[in-house]
């Protein structure tokens, strides 16, 4: 008898375009603290505007999270993200022709109403492909994309303004990014059914269980949802945590190139190691949270990333020990984002999952405007970051403590004593 060949399973190519859509897409999001300093130094832009062409990126992107989070349960991953793909893509590219503050904005705008279909979408559509119990896996080796996507701008943009200028840093990624819609259109199926397939991972008489969450019509499914009280002890758990991390990843170009006076190949350095250290941390600390459960990881992480702040804010004006404590952060930042999403697959059902991770972006989004108009004003009032640096602390300590007050069981277990999934936190 002729011994069954082994094929690829096709929740590999699904991940490998997915590792390829988060790496053009945080290389754009990320790689904004990296381009900000030159840019703001030709168009003669203060640090506040600075924070706002951020915003405007993140308040489409905010305002629309939750409306691609239902799309993509109610009409499939392939086509929300590659329709994203393409307004992220020109959004980019007319980034490289701004020279007044409103189109900067509103070119970015553009670029965060196209993101809104590269994180929910993606990390969702991962998850329906792998089984319950190889999610943190996979989604270890999917996030080491966007931590791969700020080292590379961290090293290859000062190359880029050397040789030609920073306007084609976006020349470049919005480019790739038209390039990756048709190879999503192409390649991308939206469930493992699609495909006649069972999720990778899981055994041929297995379900994918989830703590025994029962099938319920929608309406009720998601009414029960907005009335558990986990799901705002996350959500705002998310907020806090995102304030504290965006301050960091959008300026530590500028307060080592201007507080600290280094120049901007060794300023921009510190990008890269904030994109190593993501990209060690996604594949170890996701991988780890398949046995220890979300919630004691996100624990572990969030009282790592409150240490490393007030780190910074001991001894963060030694270069040495700045780029330190970076990395330190870095270890645990990698994997914040999706290992709160992965939160909606272990304590949600899994029809709900895009709604779930959507709903939670708003969270995240406010908490990153917040800090890039403090942070922005502050730096513009006083000359330094130090008071920004002061409240970041504090707010990734709120994260933690709302993080530990969440409560185990599912949705139909209001009361939250039912039995933890197996591998959720």
């Amino acid at each position: 008898m002729e011994p069954k060949r082994r094929t690829l399973h096709w929740a590999w190519v699904i991940l490998a375009i997915c590792f390829v859509n988060l790496f053009i897409n945080y290389s754009v999001r990320l790689g904004y603290g990296v381009v900000l300093p030159e840019m703001i130094r030709t168009l003669g832009f203060g640090r506040t505007a600075g924070g706002s062409i951020y915003n405007s990126y993140l308040f489409t992107y905010i305002a629309v999270t939750p409306f691609t989070g239902y799309l993509t349960d109610r009409f499939g991953a392939r086509r929300v993200i590659a329709i994203c793909l393409l307004i992220s893509g020109i959004g980019v590219l007319l980034m490289g022709t701004v020279h007044v503050l409103w189109t900067a904005c509103f070119f970015y705008a553009l670029v965060g109403l196209g993101a809104t279909g590269l994180w929910a979408p993606v990390i969702t559509l991962v998850q329906r492909w792998f089984a319950f119990h190889r999610r943190g896996l996979a989604l270890g080796i999917l996030s080491t994309g966007y931590g791969l996507g700020f080292a590379v701008m961290g090293i290859g943009f000062p190359w880029v303004v050397n040789h030609f200028s920073w306007r084609y840093g976006w020349y470049f990624l919005g480019t790739a990014a038209l390039l990756m819609t048709g190879i999503n259109s192409l390649f991308l199926r939206s469930d493992p059914a699609h495909r006649h397939l069972k999720p990778w991972g899981q055994g041929p008489s297995s379900a994918d269980q989830r703590g025994g969450m029962p099938t319920v019509p929608p309406q009720v499914m998601f009414a029960a949802i907005y009335k558990d009280r986990r799901f705002w002890l996350i959500g705002f758990s998310y907020f806090a945590i995102a304030y504290s991390l965006y301050r960091i990843t959008t300026f530590m170009v500028d307060y080592a190139k201007y507080q600290l006076e280094l120049p901007l190949e060794k300023a921009s350095l510190l990008a890269t190691i904030h994109g190593v250290g993501q990209i060690g941390g996604v594949l170890t600390v996701l991988p780890l949270s398949d046995y220890l459960g979300r919630r004691k990881t996100i624990i572990i992480s969030n009282a790592a990333i409150t240490a490393a702040l007030l780190g910074i804010i001991a001894f963060g004006k030694s270069w040495v020990m700045l780029g330190v404590f970076i990395g330190c952060l870095a270890l645990f930042y990698g994997a914040t984002f999706p290992i709160y999403g992965a939160c909606a697959g272990d304590y949600f059902p899994s029809a709900a999952m895009g709604t779930v991770i959507g709903a939670w972006t708003p969270f995240y989004g406010l908490g990153a405007i917040l800090t890039h108009w403090i942070t922005g004003i502050l730096r513009d009032a006083t000359g330094r970051y130090d008071q920004a640096f002061i409240i970041c602390a504090i707010m990734a300590a709120v994260a933690l403590f709302l993080i530990y007050r969440v409560r185990r069981g599912t949705p139909s277990d209001p009361g939250g004593q039912g039995r933890e999934a197996a591998s959720g936190g």
